[in-house]
């Protein structure tokens, strides 16, 4: 354990002697991150560009010290199950290759929570206008020369608002918008427009009122549930960490000596990998359901 520390420490030293220490947290980063974009979908590229002109995306420094945080934690566990410089070198860069994995998740989130607001001042404003210009076209209009929109749902509203020019109707424009962002409050609030634009535009403010009223209620309802969330992937991750350290519960119980002598039997091996593998499993599905789609019903 003591050698892989003095490598890291090495290799460290002899990076930052030859270049700034921003360049080499540059290096690590540009590393990972040249290859994760190799294999990851356009979909994915085009997520990550938005969340670095949203300034959220990790600084190389922020990337370095997830790779140490993890990477850390992967080598001390190991080598509290296994006492083996080996098996913790392999765990620890397994672990490291996991950290571009959890920055695609958090991309996810921050883009999906983003989406969602901009397709709240979507939806709200566009009933506002509405209720002064009584034309949805109109309505895309306004809130398309606000300013309040950014890309891609500003792109997404002009290229509604050149299909209903190009139609004569809205349905098609509306069938684009609600394939691209498929809310209940976007399928709802254009499902009013439909049966208002077919049947007239009669008494429609009493209609709108009460779909603003819904939409508030769905908002405050995801943003509710973001702080749960939250609150719960705090408890998650305690609650995994603190069943990695069992083996130490086992290892007091026991006595180290008698945990190393069973370590020598190549079925207890087994079990203590098959426990890593499913705490590991565990923690990265959590992950996963914290990154989720935000406001998607």
């Amino acid at each position: 354990m003591e050698l892989i520390i003095l490598l890291a420490i090495a290799i460290f030293v002899l990076a930052y002697r030859y270049n700034t220490g921003d360049n080499v947290y540059k290096f690590f980063a540009d590393t990972v991150s040249g290859v994760y974009n190799t294999y990851a979908p356009y979909s994915y590229r085009e997520v990550k560009e938005k969340t670095k002109e949203l300034g959220y995306e990790y600084t190389p420094r922020q990337y370095m010290t997830q790779v140490l945080m993890i990477g850390g934690a992967a080598a001390g566990i190991s080598f509290l199950y296994f006492y083996s410089v080996l098996v913790t070198v392999i765990y620890t860069v397994i672990a490291i290759c996991f950290v571009p994995y959890l920055s695609y998740l958090r991309t996810q989130r921050l883009y999906s929570e983003y989406i969602f607001e901009q397709v709240q001042v979507y939806t709200t404003n566009v009933i506002m206008e509405f209720n002064t210009t009584q034309s949805f076209v109109k309505s895309l209009e306004g809130v398309r020369d606000s300013g309040i929109l950014q890309d891609p749902v500003l792109r997404d509203v002009k290229r509604m608002i050149q299909m209903s020019y190009e139609n004569g109707t809205i349905d098609q424009s509306i069938e684009f918008f609600n394939a691209a962002y498929p809310y209940y409050m976007v399928k709802n609030m254009h499902q009013l427009f439909l049966q208002i634009t077919k049947e007239g535009a009669r008494d429609s403010g009493e209609a709108l009122e009460l779909m603003s009223m819904d939409i508030d209620a769905l908002v405050e309802g995801v943003y509710r549930d973001r702080m749960d969330r939250q609150v719960f992937h705090k408890k998650f991750l305690t609650f995994g960490c603190a069943c990695f350290l069992l083996v130490l519960v086992m290892q007091l119980l026991f006595g180290r000596t008698e945990y190393l002598q069973m370590l020598e039997k190549f079925y207890v091996k087994i079990i203590l990998h098959a426990i890593i593998m499913i705490l590991c499993y565990f923690l990265v599905s959590g992950e996963k359901y914290y990154n989720e789609d935000v406001g998607v019903e």
